[in-house]
């Protein structure tokens, strides 16, 4: 090893944290402890870290793992293309199918005490065998232990005087549109999200001929709903006189709860008690409207399995005389659950100082309460729980180098950013939106804020986001989807078909005798080629012209509603090294392209330096303070997302990662480098 700069690092890394709305919030003095790092430590002006391509999770927190760009770590998009049909994807969060050697196992090797926190893509399963390196989780963006401890997803409840009779309906209900009474209930869209769709670990065949096929968009994601009737208590051991009733069902209807609706000393229906049964004498949990609940625990059964779990609820309505309710109930987190913790021990000593694993709510989009009382608030108590857990492993546990993920901003942009610039589908007003922006922000920096502290105790921190999220001007074109294979512009074109049924209709079935190319994983385009691919047509010999045919149409290809160019950037596989994609088949398309600035979804499809509405753009961030770190310093340099490890890697005084590809920063290290 050589001397280090710093003996004690933390890495905060904040998912689509975006450097130009933090400039904007920090300027405006609602982020004061991000402000407090800035100016203790070193960045650009603009906070910029020159992102990679393609600019979404895995890859890129890949990259600030490895130092190298996706062409060498091979993590090359959110999914992994399936090596025998062009048309599937898999699982690709799996530290087994990165390439490249991470620093955490340098750093571990090394002799440092190592904790890798929740990093998705890279860091699970450990891939070092040293007793120095310590993993949580990893397996999926939103929050620890989700892709393994939920046993059921999130609801709503609505009981109400009106209803005739008790129902659960799968996937009924969409932010904004939850139905209050409905006697006659329907089997509604059963659509999975491509945030479930990803978090199954299932091989994903995901053909999108409309944009409610994407699954991309989590505020189209239809939820479950339970609808029960409220009336007069009756039959329970320990109920007032005037206490109403209504009946809760968890685990998709296999658990009944019974609840009470009862009255405060001014006589007003304002609170709830849920019981087990009608002749339990204590209760489970007693809410008040408007207040988020400590974790409940109680009973899940999956799979003809049971599970304790724990669950976070919120009454939303109560009208006073106590005929109407609507309440929020989170996902079943299974408190048993140890699976994705290295060592195994640290799971229940985190549980016991920070209490069980909280959910993630993807609830919201068009509905500002489900934002803000049941997303936002989740990730509060989420903030909240891993500051805690990781200040007290710090302090109690003597670490010295800590890669840490937080995913609050990446979440509620999926719900909110789209809406920052109305394109006819927006349901609050513009204002609402800025405000849910703004709040999402004040939150990151009451997180950053827990870890203020550590400056004075001689610890370096780096703050960094893997990529941002913009909002467009225009609606995108459907190309370029992460949420499988993309359809219409492609047919468009003439390069990819789909069955038709005996009506004519479109099948979701590719008809591979006339297919010579398709969109698939964000922007891979792969040729339908003859002895490589399972139903390929297209000879060898004729691939380079074909290449060429593809990027002239995708260039020319005009917006229907505007006459722009929609596509920024197309590039041959052997060109596309040029930004850290290209090289081997099946995880590298032969085509890359992405679409043009003003036409993007928030992320995924774009340049990293794309620029969007109301201040937003792609570009991830980068703020460095402490040890080892030049104080209140502004650097020129065009800091790139490769540049983080080695740059760790100079702070922390070991050997740069096997397949690193970046530089430190050296200007802003304190001492001469």
């Amino acid at each position: 090893m050589k001397k280090p700069l710093s003996e004690k690092i933390l890495v905060l890394g904040i998912d689509g944290m975006d450097p130009r709305l933090t400039r904007k919030y920090v300027d405006q003095g609602l982020m004061p402890n991000t402000k407090k790092i800035i100016e203790c430590g070193s960045a650009r002006e603009d906070l910029v870290l020159l992102g990679g391509q393609p600019t979404v999770t895995p890859p890129m927190w890949t990259t600030l793992a490895t130092g190298c760009y996706p062409m060498v770590h091979n993590v090359t998009c959110f999914s992994r293309q399936s090596p025998t049909d062009l048309d599937v994807l898999e699982y690709n969060l799996d530290s087994r199918n990165c390439t490249a050697e991470p620093l955490w196992n340098v750093t571990a090797e090394a002799g440092l005490k190592t904790l890798v926190w929740h990093w998705p893509g890279s860091s699970w399963p450990p891939t070092s065998e040293s007793e120095n390196l310590h993993v949580v989780d990893g397996t999926q963006p939103g929050v620890v232990n989700m892709g393994v401890g939920q046993v059921e997803p999130e609801f709503i409840v609505v009981a109400d005087k009106r209803n005739e009779s008790v129902k659960f309906q799968e996937k009924a209900a969409t932010a904004g549109k939850v139905p209050c009474v409905i006697t006659d209930l329907q089997i509604g869209d059963n659509a999975t999200s491509m945030s479930e769709m990803m978090t199954s670990g299932n091989d994903i065949h995901n053909i999108i001929l409309s944009e409610d096929d994407d699954g991309v968009d989590l505020t189209k994601a239809p939820f479950d709903i339970v609808l029960s009737p409220v009336k007069p208590a009756q039959g329970w051991a320990n109920a007032p006189v005037d206490a109403l009733e209504f009946t809760i069902l968890l685990s998709k209807g296999l658990v009944h709860r019974s609840a009470l609706i009862l009255k405060n000393e001014q006589n007003v229906y304002d609170h709830i008690a849920i019981y087990k049964s009608k002749k339990a004498s204590d209760p489970i949990a007693t809410l008040a409207k408007d207040t988020f609940s400590e974790a409940i625990v109680d009973e899940a059964i999956k799979n003809d399995q049971h599970y304790t779990v724990a669950r976070w609820m919120r009454i939303l309505e109560l009208d006073e005389d106590g005929g109407h309710l609507k309440m929020w109930i989170s996902a079943a987190m299974d408190i048993r659950n140890d699976s994705v913790w290295h060592p195994k021990s640290l799971y229940q000593e985190i549980i016991d100082v920070a209490g069980y694993t909280p959910p993630e709510s993807n609830l919201g989009g068009a509905d500002k309460q489900l934002v803000m009382d049941c997303m936002h608030e989740c990730w509060e108590v989420a903030a909240k729980w891993q500051a805690k857990a990781l200040n007290y492993l710090i302090e109690e546990k003597n670490y010295d180098v800590i890669f840490s993920h937080f995913h609050n901003i990446d979440a509620h942009g999926h719900m909110i950013w789209r809406f920052l610039k109305d394109k006819g589908d927006a349901i609050l007003p513009h204002e609402e939106y800025l405000t849910m922006a703004e709040a999402v922000y004040t939150q990151t920096d009451r997180y950053i804020g827990q870890f203020v502290h550590l400056l004075d105790k001689d610890w370096t921190i780096l703050i960094v986001s893997d990529h941002a999220q913009v909002s467009s001007e225009h609606d995108r074109p459907l190309i370029c989807s992460g949420g499988g294979t993309s359809i219409p512009i492609m047919q468009e074109l003439g390069f990819t078909y789909v069955k038709q049924d005996e009506n004519g209709n479109p099948m979701k079935e590719i008809d591979w005798s006339r297919t010579r190319a398709i969109n698939n994983r964000a922007c891979h385009i792969y040729i339908n080629l003859k002895g490589r691919d399972k139903y390929g047509i297209v000879e060898p010999e004729d691939k380079y012209k074909l290449e060429d045919e593809i990027i002239t149409a995708l260039y020319t290809y005009k917006h229907p509603k505007t006459g722009d160019r929609v596509i920024s950037l197309a590039l041959r596989n052997k060109d596309a090294v040029l930004i850290g994609l290209g090289g081997d088949y099946p995880q590298c398309g032969d085509i890359i392209f992405f679409t043009a600035e003003g036409y993007n979804g928030d992320h995924c499809d774009s340049l990293s330096t794309t620029l969007g509405f109301e201040d937003t753009s792609v570009s991830p961030i980068f703020i460095a303070a402490g040890k080892g770190i030049k104080q209140n310093y502004v650097t020129k340099r065009w800091i790139r997302e490769v540049d983080v490890t080695p740059t760790v890697a100079v702070l922390a005084g070991v050997r740069m990662p096997k397949q690193c590809e970046g530089a430190p920063v050296y200007q802003i290290l304190a001492e001469e480098y």
